[in-house]
């Protein structure tokens, strides 16, 4: 009798193996299948190959590889298609292997720095005299970082973004709308589109074309400030809505959005960093605003609006953020 239940057991075990290895190989087939799709499609992606070299990007600053990855984000402000770009938003995206976090440093567009071969002028300007280049070098040079790669996204391609993932969910101010429409409006001139204006205030799900005005608006609120602060929730809300996003739609995804970005990261460096986020289980962004309040001023230099800051604070505080070698410094 027990010999009988012990082979009943034995054979259930061995089905349930079985099916598990059926439902691993499925599953597995499914990952590769989705890796080699992306993989395939990353030569959507607009490569530059820019200098990676210590000198030419001011990086003194030298990080161990499998522990901090910063990579500078920049959001194009260009009106058309052919217009100098000026990057409107200014962020460092870290990748923090010691505390596994995903970190996001918003920088003041406005902030009063030195950039190399062009002397003390708004950080946001390095980008249209030097490209991605002189952008990060900016960035290196005056806040001491290790930054090599970059992404660069302008608003037709960040309004594709928005789409690919069925929009975002944005909770709108009374104050806001008048200015996100006149954005709006903006936008679909350039397209020649008619445009989605925003007739309520409170939550409301944007589209692509809605998402760009809302990040872009700075006549409201604490102007630039707030900003800042409207980019990282956009940021914050897409990389929610990336996560949530059914494996099976990854591939329309892609093919949406790959060839509207432009980076320096290799298909190999872009497939380890997507890896790494998805194995981790990392689930939020840590996000803060530099410079801070306390260590920054808006002043007219030579009739031109600058906000002026402690360079060498705004340094320690960044530090303190993305590394974690102090206590957590205040954001917004």
């Amino acid at each position: 009798m027990d010999s009988r239940r012990e082979r009943k057991k034995t054979k259930k075990l061995a089905k349930r193996k079985r099916r598990f290895r059926r439902i691993l190989l499925i599953v597995t087939i499914i990952i590769l299948a989705t890796f080699a799709y992306v993989n395939a499609h990353l030569n959507n992606l607009k490569t530059t190959n820019i200098s990676k070299d210590d000198e030419s990007l001011g990086i003194k600053k030298k990080d161990k590889e499998d522990e901090i990855i910063n990579i500078a984000l920049f959001g194009g402000d260009r009106r058309g298609k052919e217009d100098v770009v000026h990057s409107d938003a200014i962020m460092v995206l870290s990748i923090d292997k010691v505390h596994k976090k995903v970190k996001l440093s918003s920088i003041m567009r406005d902030t009063y720095v030195d950039v190399y071969d062009h002397g003390m002028t708004k950080i946001n300007h390095a980008y249209a005299y030097g490209g991605p280049e002189l952008a990060i070098r900016t960035l290196n040079e005056n806040f001491n970082l290790n930054i090599r790669d970059y992404a660069f996204v302008d608003f037709y391609s960040f309004e594709e973004l928005v789409d690919a993932v069925g929009g975002i969910d944005m909770d709108i101010k009374e104050i806001e709308i008048k200015e996100i429409n006149r954005c709006i409006r903006e936008v679909a001139a350039i397209k020649n589109t008619e445009p989605t204006l925003i007739r309520n205030s409170g939550m409301n799900h944007l589209n692509g074309e809605q998402a760009v005005a809302y990040s872009r608006i700075r006549k409201v609120g604490g102007g630039d400030y707030e900003r800042t602060e409207r980019q990282r929730k956009v940021m914050d809300e897409l990389f929610k809505k990336g996560k949530d996003v059914d494996i099976s739609k990854y591939p329309a995804i892609i093919d949406s959005i790959f060839p509207y970005i432009e980076t320096s990261l290799s298909k190999m460096e872009i497939m380890k960093l997507g890896t790494y986020v998805l194995t981790n289980n990392i689930q939020t962004i840590d996000q803060a605003r530099f410079p801070t309040d306390e260590h920054s001023h808006g002043e007219f230099i030579e009739k031109v609006w600058y906000l002026v800051t402690d360079l060498e604070e705004t340094e320690k505080q960044i530090h303190e953020f993305i590394y974690e070698t102090m206590d957590q410094v205040k954001i917004d």
